[in-house]
């Protein structure tokens, strides 16, 4: 086995960082070159999460990069902290170079259809705050205590605010311990294709084995249960297998158990019975420091006056404050300028918009009203006439697609309405939108108008644009 030149690995690390910001993580640095054998690049790693997460996120950027600094057709295998380097096999192969797609079924949960953990998602890289103090809280107990504290733990709220960040911290702290629980983390959507392929297999012994002999059972966007009742079904008997036997269940959603459309109250019931704790968007300290954090990950230090900076430009979540990190680095990387307040500026002011302006209550009820020609006394009335209602369902189900507040806060708004009523106001727009192509441009029309409050009119094909009133 060819020894790799220390060089090259170095120029492989330097030609990632600059083609492939994005990608490059501070860990990498400590990647240990092997090897080279038939015409493979070994590289060894210290953590099997990190082996699999490379292997499955950055093998094709690996491999990018070590062509154009070889010149040579090579790929690269990692390899984890108790993988030997096998010498190849009689086919050009390395022996065991398909080691870990074949590994059997063990603890970390790493079983067809798991999904790959980032090493990044750790506790001490989330940031705490007021928004998720005891959403963290409850999940570091339930790794140190699995099935002893909360259970299930059910962690909701709005999308990019770190539901995932949180299910995979606790993967990764049960997979410190020694040894291991077995743990398996998967998708709703996961869940439900295992299903229907089991049944059309005939294979559901094969399926219930996979989830229920677990010690630990992450599911995330568990409302995607919503509308599918025979999955419902299998899941409701997989829930109380694992709770009978004394395992952990951990859930993530979009929204609490109780306002998942369509999900059986016998489920409701199953998912309030622990821990209900919801995240709410990060304030501006808190964003600040999570800023900090997502460079420090990536290898960057960002002042304070740039980490203030975007916090102040992107307020929705942390997704789209992770996406202005990323693009500021890569501004960096392209014009090969500090990273400073103006480079900031330059690359969250140009091309692509980073932050879309909060749709309001307002923005919806202005475009409605306007469309409509209603009042919005009208609209918070107890009056059903259809012409006053049909407006009214419109406002809820914008309301619910583009805002974040609960069907109850929805519902409270429009004339003290319960969330059964939101929920059916949303479904009958939904099937109306579906079987009707032009009120369904009507409301497209509509989204337009309250995701862009400025425009000043909404345009519908057909129809004459009508006046809007400013926001």
């Amino acid at each position: 086995m060819a020894k790799p030149d220390r060089v090259v690995w170095h120029d492989v690390l330097s030609y990632l960082r600059n083609h492939h910001p994005d990608t490059c993580r501070q860990w990498f640095e400590e990647i240990d070159p092997v090897g080279i054998e038939g015409g493979v690049f070994l590289a060894r790693v210290d953590q099997s999460v990190r082996q699999r997460y490379l292997q499955r996120q950055c093998a094709a950027q690996f491999t990018d990069a070590l062509q154009a600094i070889t010149g040579r057709l090579v790929s690269v295998r990692f390899l984890g902290p108790d993988d030997d380097a096998l010498p190849a096999s009689t086919n050009g192969t390395p022996a065991g170079a398909n080691a870990t797609a074949q590994a059997p079924h063990h603890a970390g949960g790493y079983r067809p259809g798991a999904l790959v953990i980032s090493p990044d998602y750790t506790f001490e890289n989330f940031i705490i705050g007021p928004e998720n103090r005891l959403a963290h809280a409850a999940s570091v107990a339930i790794s140190t205590t699995p099935a002893r504290t909360y259970n299930p733990l059910f962690v909701h709220g709005g999308v990019g605010l770190g539901k995932t960040h949180l299910l995979q911290a606790v993967c990764l702290r049960l997979l410190a311990r020694t040894p291991p629980p077995v743990i398996y983390y998967v998708s709703c959507e996961e869940f439900m294709t295992q299903f229907m392929d089991a049944v059309q297999a005939g294979q559901m012994s094969e399926f219930r084995h996979r989830f229920r002999d677990v010690d630990v059972l992450l599911i995330d966007d568990v409302h995607f249960l919503a509308k599918r009742e025979r999955t419902q079904e299998e899941f409701f008997h997989t829930f109380n297998a694992l709770y009978q036997n004394d395992k952990q269940i951990v859930l993530s959603s979009d929204a609490p158990p109780n306002e998942i459309p369509a999900l059986e109250e016998r489920l409701v019931s199953r998912f309030q019975s622990g821990l209900v704790v919801q995240l709410q968007p990060p304030c501006y300290d808190t964003r600040i420091q999570i800023v900090k954090q997502k460079a420090k990950i990536r290898g960057m230090e960002f002042g304070d006056d740039v980490a203030a900076y975007i916090a102040a430009k992107v307020t929705s979540n942390i997704r789209e404050l992770e996406g202005a990190v990323v693009r500021v680095h890569m501004q960096h990387v392209a014009d090969g300028l500090p990273i400073d307040l103006a480079l900031a500026r330059l690359a969250l002011e140009t091309g692509p918009a980073t932050v879309k302006p909060e749709v309001t209550i307002a923005n919806i009820i202005d475009a409605v009203i306007n469309y409509y020609g209603v009042k919005l006394t009208d609209l918070q009335s107890k009056r059903r006439q259809k012409s006053i209602a049909h407006p009214r369902q419109v406002c809820m189900y914008l309301a619910r697609r583009h805002t974040r507040f609960s069907l109850e806060e929805i519902g409270g708004y429009f004339g003290g309405r319960d969330h059964t009523t939101v929920m059916h106001a949303v479904k009958t727009i939904e099937k109306r939108r579906d079987a009707d192509g032009d009120f369904g441009r009507v409301l497209e029309a509509l989204e337009d108008r309250v995701r862009t409050p400025a425009s000043g009119v909404v345009t519908t094909p057909g129809a004459r644009p009508m006046a809007m009133a400013t926001v």
